[in-house]
C-alpha cells in the first residue's frame, strides 16, 4: 500500500503558471489506492452558457490520477504520463465545485488505469472519467 499524502495539498501543487494552476484545481489526497480532488465552479472553468466545460472534468481527472500514480511509482524510479482520457458527462455543473474521486481498476506494471466519479457539492454523479497512464522508467536529467 502506498502511503496517504498527508497535507491537504500535495507539496508544491500546483506549480505556478501551469494548466492545474490556471484552472484552479485542488490535489487533496494522491496515493497508488485513492485519489481526490475538486475545482471550483468559477466562470473561468465555464463553456457560453455557464456550465463547467467538458474539458475541465478531463483535465482534473488526468490531473488527479497522474499524482496518485507517480506518487505509488516514483519511488521505484518511474513516472507516469497520460495516455488515454475518456470522459461522460450525465449532469451539469453551474456552481459551488466539482468534486473528483479516483479508483484504480488496473495497477500494472507500464499502464496504470483509474475510474474517477465526479459529483457536485450535493453528491450528485456529474461525470465518469477513465484515465489510462503509461508508467515509463524516470529519465536522468
Amino acid at each position: 500500500m502506498c502511503p496517504p499524502v498527508a497535507e491537504r495539498q500535495v507539496e508544491g501543487y500546483p506549480a505556478p503558471g501551469t494548466l492545474d494552476d490556471v484552472l484552479g484545481f485542488e490535489l487533496l489526497e494522491a496515493n497508488g489506492e485513492r485519489c481526490r480532488a475538486r475545482c471550483a465552479a468559477e466562470r473561468r472553468v465555464q463553456q457560453p452558457m455557464g456550465l463547467v466545460h467538458g474539458g475541465t472534468y478531463a483535465a482534473l481527472a488526468e490531473a488527479m490520477v497522474s499524482w496518485a500514480t507517480v506518487a505509488a511509482v516514483g519511488p521505484g524510479g518511474n513516472f507516469a504520463v497520460g495516455q488515454s482520457n475518456h470522459t461522460t458527462f450525465l449532469r451539469p455543473v453551474t456552481s459551488g465545485h466539482v468534486n473528483g474521486e479516483g479508483t484504480p481498476r488496473h495497477r500494472g506494471r507500464t499502464t496504470w488505469v483509474w475510474d474517477v466519479e465526479f459529483t457536485d457539492d450535493e453528491g450528485r454523479l456529474c461525470a465518469i472519467s477513465r484515465v489510462t497512464l503509461a508508467v515509463r522508467p524516470a529519465q536522468a536529467a
